[in-house]
């Protein structure tokens, strides 16, 4: 699939997003917790992305699946937004981004996945079977233009140009032990494609060596591990159930890397080598790649996934000059997620009165230049339609850095909370990926 004769690959079109048809719901136990845990998988609107819901929390936090939530943990992905956490979800993400299922609310009474069959065989074939439905909306694809690199020691992950879609390829190398611990060396190598999820990587359980059981239940995990779910190895091999394939341990761990490159929120067009990762490289690989895409979107270097030029901001907001402070919006995520940028230049009206000799954007502008992002996210909804979002509430500001002229400001908005009357967002201000602004921000809704 090339440009032209010999050229470099074609890019891969763009394809709508797509939710669930019906509801799944899976039961089970927690491989970890070794609590019984019930699941619900529902359909959700474009840009919802994947939403864990704490049903069993008061005010049922939403911890989304993304990057800027992942948290390191011993042997599971974790996913944390302030206090409420859900782990063990890394199974479930891959059979749902080996889908193409882009936006489900999953609401869980727990903090942990029920680990099934320890693979991913039964989210697959459950949420298949349930069908999918496309959304009027765009999901973003991105391509890996130069190699992207994350190292622990002797463990790395190398991101490298793709041939239009996503292909892994694992190098599985632990070293025998002088007490008789087992070892294993293999090496996988797959393209992602729903047939081929299921058929090569789904099947493929979560494993142990036989050494690391008793540090681990001494470490509170594994609680729900059974010879069913979980290939104990010793030295001689599995203990219990013979392997379903030779290398079925590189193929669990391109399972697990499938459920983090999820987080992405992209599909992604790369060739990825593995060579003895784990979740938590996992996790610095998806956090480098939306580095890159930051800085290819604040360079101009990519093309929009989405979003608004001055003319339609302008028929969202009310505010005009001086006091519209977005000049463009880059990416729109449905009505969870909005980027902006602001250029600020020694031009800006406020700079001839606050601190003129040595101008410094009031970080009170930076606020508001927040809240009118979230303007646009909450005002885009069909239901706010004549509605003005009036901020009456400001918490956690932390005022970071200064911003001067010249500097180009990049506001993120995300949406904690939405309901017909009020609007909580949580935003940030970035120069150059310097973090220099931040806040929680609350809004109501009211007729113009």
């Amino acid at each position: 699939m090339s440009a032209v004769p010999g050229g470099p690959p074609a890019a891969p079109a763009a394809r709508p997003q797509r939710t669930l048809k019906a509801p799944v719901e899976f039961r089970g136990t927690g491989l970890h917790s070794g609590k019984e845990v019930k699941v619900v998988v529902r359909p959700a609107e474009a840009g919802t992305g994947v939403a864990f819901v704490r049903v069993d929390l008061d005010e049922h936090p939403v911890v989304r699946a993304v990057g800027a939530n992942m948290k390191a943990r011993q042997r599971r992905t974790c996913l944390q937004d302030g206090k409420a956490e859900v782990y063990t979800c890394e199974h479930l993400l891959a059979a749902l981004f080996a889908l193409g299922v882009d936006n489900c609310s999953v609401e869980i009474d727990g903090e942990e996945v029920p680990g099934l069959d320890g693979a991913a065989t039964e989210f697959f074939r459950a949420l298949r079977d349930a069908g999918s439905v496309e959304l009027r909306a765009t999901r973003p694809i991105w391509a890996v233009k130069h190699p992207i690199y994350v190292r622990d020691g002797a463990a790395s992950l190398v991101a490298l140009p793709g041939s239009g879609k996503l292909t892994i390829e694992y190098h599985l190398d632990y070293q025998a032990r002088n007490d008789g611990g087992a070892g294993a060396r293999q090496i996988a190598d797959f393209a992602l494609s729903p047939e081929s999820f299921e058929r090569e990587i789904a099947p493929a359980r979560t494993f142990v060596f036989a050494h690391e059981v008793e540090a681990l239940r001494a470490a509170g995990l594994g609680k729900g591990a059974t010879a069913q779910n979980t290939l104990v190895l010793g030295p001689d091999g599995p203990q219990a159930n013979a392997l379903r394939w030779d290398d079925e341990l590189a193929r669990h761990k391109i399972l697990d890397l499938v459920g983090d490159l999820a987080n992405a929120g992209v599909d992604l067009d790369a060739h990825i080598i593995a060579t003895r990762s784990g979740h938590g490289l996992n996790m610095a690989l998806v956090q480098r790649i939306q580095e890159e895409r930051e800085r290819e979107q604040d360079q101009g270097e990519a093309p929009l996934d989405s979003g608004l030029d001055i003319r339609q901001i302008l028929k969202l907001l009310p505010h005009r000059y001086p006091f519209l402070l977005i000049d463009r919006v880059i990416e729109l995520d449905g009505f969870q997620r909005a980027v902006a940028i602001k250029n600020v230049t020694i031009n800006e009206p406020f700079f001839q009165g606050h601190w003129p000799e040595q101008p410094i954007m009031p970080g009170v502008l930076q606020l508001e230049a927040m809240a009118q992002l979230a303007g646009v996210l909450l005002l885009r909804k069909l239901e706010n339609t004549g509605k003005l979002a009036v901020l009456w509430s400001i918490d956690k500001v932390k005022l970071r850095g200064a911003v001067v002229p010249g500097d180009q400001l990049r506001i993120e908005v995300e949406t904690v909370r939405a309901r017909p009357q009020l609007g909580h967002v949580r935003a940030r201000s970035k120069v150059a990926g310097r973090l220099v602004a931040e806040a929680e921000l609350k809004f109501t809704l009211v007729d113009a």
